[in-house]
């Protein structure tokens, strides 16, 4: 209770000091009080669009439009940005009014997931925009698909026995044949097979973020990943993603079967 209280008078002292913010942060208010996995619709970017989960979207949102953590540098006049792991679009939209005239391949295999995708970037206008409905593996196929509701879909573990799909995947590096001015890889888990499978084509790349997913059962390769970026010729940038333990050594908590969650930044000078 004290904390919804402290909430809404630091929301007060916002509208009070920028009037014109009233609408923005009375409805970043509104989303934070419904209930998780519950579809809404938002003008909160300007153009309607749906959102398929509140705790997510307010994540995602803080990261990409307030800390602007995908902001790159380009001397392009229309960038190549290869997103992987779309989900509802916020990525793609955060892009498109970065460089409006980019070019931007887009990935997101859940169905459900890439409608909305399809619907947001719709709504917003994106234009040179590709959206395809596969994941990304090391191999063209057919495999499980955990399908969370929110951001955490991903290619199913053996553990997981619930909300379980299939879905069509293909190979990254069918798509790195001209210079990609941005890479953004975000796939729950998925990062280490696709980097290791189109390594030898990360030469084109000139900005990449890949999102490092740790699984309590499965062996971490974090290491593998950063000999990958280094031998290609990035430098790279870490940070937290995702809850951070300030007692890793007795806490030991998982999300999602994710013990670890981590930002790479990597770029060529």
């Amino acid at each position: 209770m004290k904390y919804k209280i402290l909430q809404i008078f630091r929301l007060i002292l916002k509208i009070i000091n920028k009037p014109s913010s009233a609408f923005f942060y009375f409805e970043l208010l509104k989303i934070s009080r419904v209930k998780r996995y519950k579809k809404l619709h938002t003008k909160l970017l300007g153009n309607d669009m749906i959102l398929t989960d509140s705790k997510s979207f307010l994540a995602a949102h803080r990261e990409i439009f307030e800390h602007e953590i995908y902001k790159f540098n380009t001397h392009s006049d229309c960038p190549l940005i290869i997103d992987c792991g779309a989900n509802i679009g916020l990525s793609v939209i955060y892009f498109n009014k970065l460089y409006p005239n980019s070019k931007i391949i887009a990935f997101e295999p859940d169905e459900k997931i890439f409608k909305i995708l399809k619907y947001n970037t719709s709504s917003f206008s994106v234009k040179n925009l590709k959206l395809i409905k596969k994941g990304l593996s090391n191999s063209m196929g057919v495999t499980k698909f955990f399908s969370e509701g929110a951001d955490g879909n991903r290619i199913a573990l053996k553990e997981d026995k619930k909300n379980i799909t299939e879905i069509k995947t293909t190979r990254l590096i069918h798509y790195l044949d001209n210079p990609i001015d941005f890479l953004k890889i975000d796939i729950e888990g998925a990062e280490y097979c696709v980097l290791q499978d189109c390594k030898d084509a990360l030469g084109k790349v000139q900005n990449l973020f890949v999102e490092y997913h740790s699984f309590v059962n499965q062996e971490q390769k974090l290491d593998e990943i950063l000999k990958i970026l280094k031998k290609a010729g990035f430098r790279y940038y870490i940070n937290q993603s995702g809850t951070s333990l300030h007692s890793p050594f007795i806490q030991k908590k998982s999300d999602l079967s994710m013990d670890l969650q981590l930002n790479i930044f990597a770029y060529k000078k």
